[in-house]
């Protein structure tokens, strides 16, 4: 018997006294007890406790009323077991935080030039200051300038410390909206728990040991506990034992229920038995916390489970490690993650790091080529051309030379070095996903956001997401007649109407209700299954209630229950008749599919008559037919009786019980399509966005609704399938799936309908894998049942439902959509093409000061000897150009425009050819202007040349002018940099981002300040009001070029080329793409190649000591505080969590080393496809 139920004596939830002492059992029974499974369990419960009412009573809770929710009661039940609760892991302080922004290595050499260049600055060696060490000296003014030396080290010292804080204080805040998020992931959890009687929901971190949960298909598990009664309870236990068979659950077999375990099947009530770190979750994550350093957390993937931490570092050395843990320098088997599918690396991040992989390279050329040009150009010019000996006193003075070439070199990496796309992405995903949240839009995971703005292909469930999941009973067929509106109760005879109120009252999950609204005149709320609340609506509507009937045959007497599920499509519950002539069954469920089941049918006058094939074929000819074509869902309400003298029957053989039924009637549920989703279904096809159907309901039905909503259009060639004929149209006789013939249906196919979770997960993988149009396809997928895990995972962007999901759907999701409204994910869409562009105009911006600034320091210093914008200038002109500008561009707020372009695609490049037109003709205006000023500034604005100025002279008005110039070209340019494709107005909607206005005022103020009173810190002086309006003159110059470039055709520049592609796979040599290998990023091979050899020894030496940490925590629980999240319900999704019984596969093995260093490529090790890990990519049929 599967319905199992246990006596219920009263239990008192109210205890006094002291702590563990109130309760008959302490937490250690309790752990001891949870860790036996199935008979042990049952077994320890006889002999301890006589059963699970035992059990309640020690934990003084009653079975039926649950706790009173006593805060005293509930208070005393904190201290003595404990909370729902694991205490969150410590964020990283702001020293950290800057103690890592110091690990740049680009401002580490800065750091070390600067102080050389300090300490060089305070000696003086005797006769250092003779003719004969060359023109060091002259043209100093006054020996206090010539003491000033140690202004320009200490103010690059300076500004590298602006740079660090800024960083840091980047990275914390951001940390902090990251906890906000997950904090507000988490209260959003809640589950059920009887208090006092009453259902209610209570957020999963308030459980306490002893409340009684109401547990249903689709829950996570939030703490232990013991069933009290269940109903065919299947649980998937793979996330704690590997085994990726269901447990099936009953009082006789098995009670014992774990947390972080799903419910595949059934409901059921559970007493609380171990929460927080007591919980079978909480222990493991206690042994695991402990060996989780924070290094070992960098080497896991940057995309996590729940949106922690995603930003790409590519040019800094750690980071360039992280970016590569692809391949460690030891072996490391592919740990298996938990119900994580590590996806491919998202497209933005992929083409960001090959292109700063580039840029970087090609910064580190030029700077050392900078270097030695002025090396080589000072020795030749001092020794060679002038002929001095090298007198032994003038070392520190050459040295001093040689520093300062080192520095030019250094600021002209620095500012090729583009380090602020990490920090423009993560603002903009960060700023996008803090605004996403007010459009109804939960981000889990960052880089989805910006995966929304490619996406091709829309998946759509239909129900809740373009409906409005309000459903009502509007049609009925009841005693051989159609009513076409709710019939009176007094035409239907008394017999049917008994039965059927009765069938529909029993035969619903009891937690399904209708209360009264909240507001007065407001609807009826409907609460739990809104297609069960249709039916109770029905009910109340025949002026019936079904509430007494619920009373009076509670949920503990049902006999048996076969709950709803996707393969059955239909809930049947069984009574044993109390006068002991046998048992009754109600079912319920799709209309098609229980008709086929029944073989009588209640005519007009209440009484069962035979019901053959044909009668079936004109009924829903008939009725059910013509009620689809209205968007009607039709639901059947049957009943069979077992009479006594047959005997018991065979439960578990479902074929032969849910046969021989008598139909009670027929009814057709409207569920109205929402307003707004004709229009946000317009939009997406307007954007270049196919919008398919994918539901459980009848062909017609989803036909008629499909038509509503404009996703099928008149005159259009589409195909409209059911599961059965989509199957057979792309699988061969072997019964397996075949991309040819996939792709020969899904470009038309507009609606899929009576589909399974199956289908589904391949309708989706068909597409991605599809290679038949030009671009490949980026799929988005609604989901809400815990069947739809697989295909939400597969998906480029899964979207789970708030309102409706299952914390199942949400699990597997990326973006949870509040409201469940289709148009949150159009807006989403919005976001997505928001973040590219935010990125494409920083990078338009970036590029052309990386260019030109690059391009003068190099220039200046080969022909003048110095570089005309200093080192500090350098820094400043980074610093504004990095983090202000990508605080400024990254938070463009999106428009509607957005939705009327195509979507990118996987292989468009970052950079267009309008965008490289951009920046190539505005590097052309500012290098001639720059140069114009460098070689001619003096005689145009009656000044003296700042060529040629020997060591520690003064600053000079030239290069204060070169470098005011520069600055304002800067920002003007930014100005322009707000559009990048080829719009003419740079003004538009400009009021509409104070941050871009803040900024760019900011930073004019700052920059007068710099130059008016920065002085030899800044190697400034200051400008008279003349020289400033020029220089602000030269700086609009720009919005007008800007206008000359927009005039000039794109497509007659044949040769601009596009950068930051996406890396194709078929540019990725065979080996590197083995079949069970995690998806490669592709764009980081490029780092692969040599660049990274160098950080291996680091990293060996890294991943020793993580092994010797790990054995050492592993060992000694107790020496590091355990790693935690803040709520135990939500741990299970992270990648650091591995299984007990996967321990041993985290400890890398040291592997011989190789004679070749260079040669080694190191592939992970495929996992096997058993338990909890991914298994090969072959099947298209997953067991969900």
């Amino acid at each position: 018997m599967a319905n199992n139920t246990a006596d219920h004596p009263p239990g008192n939830s109210v205890a006094d006294g002291n702590q563990e002492g109130d309760f008959g059992i302490t937490v250690m029974d309790l752990r001891e007890l949870m860790e036996l499974r199935s008979g042990e369990a049952v077994t320890k419960i006889a002999d301890s406790y006589g059963d699970v009412q035992g059990v309640c009573r020690r934990l003084k809770t009653s079975p039926i009323e649950g706790l009173s929710g006593n805060p005293v009661d509930l208070e005393k039940r904190h201290a003595a077991f404990g909370k729902n609760f694991i205490p969150p892991k410590k964020p990283k302080s702001f020293l950290a935080l800057v103690w890592e922004a110091l690990q740049d290595v680009t401002l580490i050499i800065l750091e070390i030039a600067a102080v050389i260049s300090l300490g060089l600055s305070f000696y003086h060696p005797p006769g250092g200051d003779s003719e004969l060490c060359g023109e060091t000296a002259s043209g100093v003014e006054d020996e206090g300038e010539a003491q000033a030396g140690w202004i320009e080290g200490a103010a690059i010292l300076f500004s590298v410390a602006i740079v660090v804080l800024v960083t840091a204080f980047n990275d914390w805040s951001k940390e902090k909206q990251f906890r906000g998020l997950q904090n507000r992931i988490e209260q959003e959890q809640k589950f059920t728990v009887i208090r006092k009687g009453q259902v209610i929901q209570i957020p999963v971190s308030e459980l306490v040991t002893g409340d009684i949960a109401q547990i249903k298909y689709g829950d996570l598990l939030p703490a232990d506990g013991i069933l009290i009664q269940g109903n065919d309870l299947k649980i998937d236990e793979s996330s704690l034992t590997g085994e990726s068979d269901q447990v099936r659950k009953s009082l006789e077999k098995d009670p014992m229920l774990l947390s972080g375990t799903h419910v595949m099947e059934g409901s059921g009530r559970m007493v609380v038995s171990a929460v927080g770190l007591n919980s079978q979750t909480g222990i493991i994550f206690t042994l695991l916390g402990a060996g989780d350093s924070d290094e070992e957390k960098k080497i896991k993937k940057a995309k996590t489970q729940d949106g922690i931490a995603l930003e790409i570092q590519p040019l800094k050395s750690d980071e360039a490690v992280e970016s590569e843990e692809k391949e460690p320098e030891v072996e490391v088997k592919r740990v298996k993650k938990v119900q994580v599918n590590k996806k491919e690396k998202s497209v933005l991040q992929g083409k960001l790091t090959k292109l700063a992989v580039q840029i970087g390279k090609a910064g580190l050329i030029m700077s050392a080529v900078t270097v030695i040009i002025l090396i080589l150009y000072f020795v030749i010019d001092t020794f060679g051309v002038q002929g001095r000996p090298w007198l032994k006193e003038c070392t520190p003075i050459y040295i001093q030379y040689f520093v300062k070439f080192f520095i030019i070199g250094v600021t002209v990496l620095v500012v090729a070095v583009p380090e602020g796309l990490p920090l423009a992405v993560t603002i903009s995903l960060a700023y996008s996903v803090k605004k996403m949240m007010k459009d109804n839009n939960l981000v889990r995971h960052l880089d989805a956001c910006e995966t929304m703005g490619n996406a091709t292909t829309i998946c759509s469930d239909k129900t809740g997401t373009l409906t409005m999941n309000r459903m009502t009973v509007v049609q009925a067929y009841l005693g051989d007649t159609h009513y076409k509106k709710v019939p009176e109760p007094d035409v239907i005879k008394p017999f049917t109407l008994e039965v059927m109120v009765n069938s529909i009252a029993i035969n619903s999950a009891y937690t399904t209700k209708i209360l009264s609204p909240e507001k007065e005149g407001g609807l009826p709320r409907h609460v739990g299954n809104k297609t069960e609340c249709s039916l109770l609506g029905f009910v109340l509507e025949l002026k019936r209630d079904y509430q007494p009937i619920r009373d009076e045959i509670p949920e503990e007497s049902l006999y048996k229950v076969y709950t709803f599920n996707s393969s059955r499509k239909s809930m049947s519950t069984v009574l044993k008749n109390t006068d002991g002539s046998g048992f009754r069954m109600y079912s319920k469920g799709a209309s098609e599919i229980v008709l086929r089941k029944c073989s009588h049918i209640l005519n007009t006058n209440g009484e069962p008559r035979i019901f053959k094939p044909k009668d079936r074929d004109e009924m829903v000819k008939n009725v059910i037919e013509p009620m689809a074509c209205d968007g009607l869902r039709t639901i059947c309400v049957a009943y069979r009786d077992f009479p006594a003298e047959a005997g018991e029957p065979d439960w578990d053989n479902e074929g032969d019980i849910l046969d021989e039924l008598t139909c009670i009637c027929v009814v057709g549920i409207e569920d109205p399509v929402r307003h707004e989703v004709p229009n946000a279904i317009l939009k997406c096809q307007k954007a270049g966005i196919t919008v398919r159907m994918v539901t459980g309901d009848n062909i017609n039905t989803a036909r008629a609704i499909a038509t509503k909503c404009g996703i099928l259009l008149p005159g259009e060639d589409f195909l409209c399938l059911e599961g059965k004929e989509f199957n057979q149209l792309i699988r061969n006789d072997q019964g397996e799936v075949e991309q040819e013939r996939l792709d020969k249906v899904w470009p038309k196919l507009r609606v899929l309908a009576r589909s399974s979770p199956t289908d589904k997960h391949t309708l989706v993988k068909g597409i991605m894998d599809s290679t038949v149009l030009e671009t490949r396809q980026v799929v988005a997928v609604t989901g809400d049942g815990t069947n739809d895990g697989p295909a939400l995972k597969k998906a480029d962007v899964g979207f789970a439902m708030g309102i409706a999901g299952t914390d199942v759907a949400k699990e597997a999701s990326d973006i949870i959509l509040t409201d469940d409204n289709f148009t949150s994910i159009v807006k989403a869409v919005m976001w997505g093409r928001n973040v590219y562009d935010s990125i494409s105009k920083f990078l338009q911006f970036q590029l052309t000061v990386n260019v030109v600034a690059v391009i003068v320091a190099f220039t200046g210093a080969c022909i003048t000897q110095d570089s005309p914008l200093k080192a500090v200038q350098m820094l400043w002109v980074n610093l504004i150009m990095d983090t202000l500008a990508s605080l400024a561009l990254a938070t463009e707020p999106p428009t509607e425009s957005l939705l009327l372009r195509k979507p990118y695609g996987r292989n468009k490049p970052l950079i267009s050819r309008t965008m490289m037109k951009n920046i190539l003709g505005h590097a052309v205006y500012q290098l001639t202007i720059i140069f114009t000023l460098l070689f001619a500034g003096e005689n145009f604005f009656n000044i003296d040349s700042g060529r040629n100025a020997p060591l520690h002279s003064p600053p000079s008005e030239h290069y204060t002018i070169v470098f005011n110039v520069f600055v304002m070209m800067q920002l003007f340019n930014e100005i322009n940099a707000r559009k990048i494709h080829g719009e003419r107005n740079v003004f538009e909607a400009i009021y509409r981002n104070p941050i871009f206005c803040s900024v760019v005022m900011g930073t004019f103020i700052l920059q007068i300040v710099i130059v008016q009173f920065g002085g030899k810190p800044f190697s400034c002086t200051a400008l008279s009001i003349d020289q400033w309006l020029w220089c602000v003159f030269i700086g609009v110059g720009e919005l007008l070029w800007g206008q000359l470039i927009t005039a000039i055709p794109t497509h007659r520049l044949k040769f601009l080329k596009e950068a930051g592609h996406g890396t194709h796979k078929e540019d990725v040599p065979e080996n590197e793409m083995n079949e069970g290998d995690d998806e490669i990023d592709h764009a980081e091979m490029e780092l692969r190649r040599g660049q990274v050899l160098w950080f291996r020894g680091l990293n060996r030496i890294q991943t020793q000591i993580k092994v010797v940490n790990a054995f050492r925590s592993s060992l000694y629980p107790g020496l590091e505080n355990p790693e935690s999240r803040n709520s135990i319900h939500n741990f299970m999704a992270h990648p650091e969590f591995v299984p007990l019984s996967e321990e041993e596969a985290q400890i890398p093995e040291r592997e011989e080393s190789s004679s070749d260093e260079a040669d080694m490529e190191i592939q992970p090790i495929p996992s096997s496809s058993t338990g909890g890990g991914e298994a090969p990519d072959v099947s298209h049929e997953t067991s969900c």
